[in-house]
């Protein structure tokens, strides 16, 4: 039976004015996880007639057994900043400094070893695909010190009335990008059940950075296709494609209009700069596009309210 092993140690501070911070090294194993392992698997070069069952039963179809497969290591620094709403402000921020490697590959859908032959379990290591190895979030609450029963401008006259009952908030996340494994076709592999990964030729992959097509994101010729019956020599999720930037902004005023009765107006957008979100680059070393990336999402999209609270 696989099993799970966590831990932490945290170290928190007040820091005064309201401010409290912590810090922790936050830790994760999964030992012998559920997975599909591919009985039917072929050995290099050995085509559907090389699959384990075709000599005994004549099946070439895949089959899978449901397992352990593999295990998971996941290592974290934590830190968190911290104010809790209080005068008129809170604020929210943390960064998460992580790595999680897999041993069996699973970065598919379907939960199956990218390789299932045995002699090459070991190229199933490398990191795994919900790996993100920065994470800052931010949040704050501001209700701005200004009008009636406020710190400035509380008079009453026609500043205070303009200028009262506004509150802003905001959330800010900057997020590594995800990783991916360059391909290469399986034609030459002639290893039905296995997936081909491509040669890296250059010992470092320079990133380009550039968006669209024609235009690659990383240097393509650091890349070259496999064309005889063996692996490539690219690692598992060894690239990573381009991080995530996003910030949701909501501004709202209350309007008083009697002590138990008060109006609220709200707008509420997501991805407030209309920053996209791509998408990682094309990745078969086979095909063309080696690098480009083609595809985005994450439209601004803008929500207006009214509230009546009473």
């Amino acid at each position: 039976r696989g099993y799970i092993q966590s831990w932490n140690v945290v170290m928190e501070r007040d820091l005064g004015r309201g401010f409290k911070g912590e810090a922790g090294y936050v830790a994760t194993r999964q030992i012998r996880q559920l997975g599909y392992r591919e009985l039917n698997w072929s050995p290099v070069g050995g085509g559907n007639n090389g699959r384990q069952l075709y000599k005994a039963y004549g099946r070439t179809a895949s089959t899978m057994l449901v397992t352990p497969i593999g295990n998971t290591h996941y290592d974290s620094l934590q830190t968190r900043l911290q104010r809790r709403f209080a005068g008129w402000y809170m604020v929210d921020a943390s960064y998460t400094w992580s790595k999680s490697i897999t041993t069996s590959g699973t970065d598919n859908s379907d939960g199956s070893m990218p390789i299932p032959i045995p002699e090459y379990y070991g190229l199933n290591r490398g990191i795994s695909g919900l790996d993100r190895t920065h994470n800052i979030q931010f949040t704050n609450v501001a209700e701005l010190p200004f009008g009636k029963g406020q710190r400035w401008l509380s008079d009453r006259g026609l500043l205070s009335a303009l200028a009262g009952g506004w509150q802003l908030s905001n959330v800010i996340s900057l997020i590594s990008g995800a990783p991916f494994t360059v391909t290469s076709s399986g034609t030459s592999l002639n290893a039905p059940g296995s997936s081909q990964r491509a040669d890296q030729v250059k010992p470092t992959v320079d990133i380009l950075g550039a968006i669209g097509p024609g235009t690659p994101y990383f240097d393509p010729s650091a890349f070259a296709a496999v064309n005889t019956a063996r692996f490539g020599t690219a690692g598992l999720n060894r690239m990573r494609g381009p991080g995530m930037r996003t910030w949701d902004l909501s501004v709202s005023r209350r309007f008083p209009v009697t002590e138990r009765v008060n109006i609220q107006l709200r707008m509420d957008a997501t991805n407030f700069t209309n920053t996209p979100r791509f998408d990682n680059p094309r990745t078969d070393a086979s095909g063309t596009g080696l690098g480009e990336i083609t595809s985005a999402w994450g439209e601004r999209e803008i929500r207006l309210g009214l509230r009546i609270a009473f």
